[in-house]
């Protein structure tokens, strides 16, 4: 069930492991995410400069370096 997926998470059982890195997972869905890191893949582009990211937070976070400063005059 959803809930006995979901208690995995606060075990400290990591059944899923990375298969270029052997970083252990809890759930196989931060094992996908995580995977992204080891492609070459960026679906996540700025729309400032030409950076580009794997993973949509990691982009959030850059905006910020574009944004600083503006926030308060």
């Amino acid at each position: 069930s959803n809930l006995n997926i979901h208690l995995l998470v606060h075990s400290n059982e990591k059944h899923f492991k990375c298969s270029v890195c052997n970083k252990p997972f809890s759930r196989k869905s931060t094992l996908n995410t995580h995977l992204l890191v080891h492609s070459n893949e960026k679906h996540f582009k700025c729309s400032v400069c030409d950076k580009s990211f794997s993973h949509k937070s990691t982009l959030n976070t850059h905006l910020l370096v574009h944004s600083k400063g503006k926030h308060f005059k």
